[in-house]
């Protein structure tokens, strides 16, 4: 029957998502090592699912740089380098900067964007409230609440510049960040003070349109990135 198919096309797409979400979360705790390699029936018996969703899971986590595809072998953990690091913290300035800079374009799709509206207040204060969950992790130096409170302060600030591809490409682009630096950033014993806590300090700065303080601080926050990382000693 078609209601059956299409509920089984429905339910078989969200197993889908579920497991690409559980093994990312699983790279990004650093439960799952880099280089580890694994196979389509060991994670469907894991999960006690059918091969299928998983296959496809492992084939969207790939296409998102996750993992890496061996037609003989399996699946991956990717493994990063620091120059990797590099490429990708410059990457994530640039789609920063492209939003910010249509905050203030007079002719851009956000010059009459304006905070004190009520729609963007109550938004503004939404994201808000995720940055101070994020302040508080980063300074307790709890790199796993971190990581999931910096990816939703990041893709609720970004869905308020009005794009959704934009969104989703930045999105994909700090989670492929996060699981580069949490190869490095795990092999220290103590983070507390040491991850970047500024999420409040640019929330206020673009509440005020002030672009170039929220300019100075992702620049700051890129540097400290950097630094953290090229600072730890090679494996």
């Amino acid at each position: 029957m078609p209601g059956t198919s299409g509920n089984g096309a429905v339910t078989r797409s969200t197993l889908r998502q579920q497991i690409a979400d559980a093994l990312r979360d699983e790279v990004l705790a650093g439960r799952l090592q880099p280089g580890q390699e694994f196979t389509v029936k060991e994670i469907a018996d894991q999960y006690g699912v059918s091969a299928t969703p998983v296959r496809e899971a492992l084939v969207d986590l790939s296409a998102q740089g996750l993992l890496d595809a061996d037609q003989h072998r399996g699946f991956r953990v990717q493994e990063y380098s620091v120059d990797d690091f590099r490429d990708m913290i410059e990457a994530r300035g640039l789609v920063i900067d492209g939003m910010f800079h249509a905050l203030t374009s007079p002719d851009g799709r956000l010059a009459s964007l304006r905070p004190e509206e009520p729609r963007v207040a109550a938004a503004l204060a939404g994201v808000r409230r995720r940055g101070e969950e994020a302040q508080r992790s980063a300074l307790a130096g709890d790199l796993t609440v971190l990581i999931g409170y910096d990816l939703r302060f990041w893709r609720e600030l970004g869905a308020l510049f009005g794009n959704s591809y934009l969104t989703a490409f930045l999105h994909r682009l700090r989670v492929q960040t996060w699981v580069c630096a949490v190869q490095h950033l795990r092999r220290l014993p103590d983070l507390r003070g040491r991850l970047w806590s500024e999420h409040t300090d640019l929330v206020d700065s673009l509440s005020r349109r002030d672009t170039a303080s929220a300019r100075a601080i992702i620049d700051s926050y890129n540097a400290h990135s950097l630094s953290l990382v090229e600072r730890l000693p090679p494996d």
